[in-house]
Parts: structure tokens; C-alpha cells; sequence
């Protein structure tokens, strides 16, 4: 029996910019009243906290950190 283990490999877009690009579009997407730039730590460094409510801060703020996360870890 072989194993395909391409079925296990991530793949990887062939270049950085082009995961800043989907990771960015992605988190555009979920937050889409909000002016998301390719710079994620600018978005963080710029925002003022207590500008939301509360809820609604915790989800950006969130969402912001697991999109660099993901940067981060190149996914």
C-alpha cells in the first residue's frame, strides 16, 4: 500500500506576497466596514481602544491577531 502524502503536505502559495494578499482579502472580507492595509501591525498599532463596543472591539482586535498570526506561521 503507498501513501500519497501530497494529501498531507500543506501547500504554500509560491510567494509571501501572495498569502499577505489572500490573508489580507480574507480578513477584508470579515470585517468589511473596517479599512484593512496589507501593514495588519499598522492596524493594531493605530487603533484606539474603547472606539467600539465592546464586543464588537474583541472580535476586530481578534480577528486582526489571527491574521498575523497566520502570516506569522505561513498559512
Amino acid at each position: 500500500m503507498r501513501l500519497r502524502l501530497h494529501r498531507f503536505v500543506r501547500r504554500r502559495p509560491a510567494h509571501p506576497s501572495d498569502l499577505a494578499g489572500r490573508v489580507c482579502s480574507e480578513l477584508a472580507a470579515e470585517l468589511p466596514d473596517e479599512d484593512v492595509g496589507e501593514d495588519l501591525d499598522d492596524c493594531l498599532a493605530n487603533y484606539r481602544l474603547g472606539s467600539k463596543p465592546r464586543c464588537e472591539e474583541a472580535e476586530y482586535l481578534a480577528l486582526v491577531q489571527d491574521a498575523i498570526d497566520r502570516l506569522a506561521e505561513g498559512e
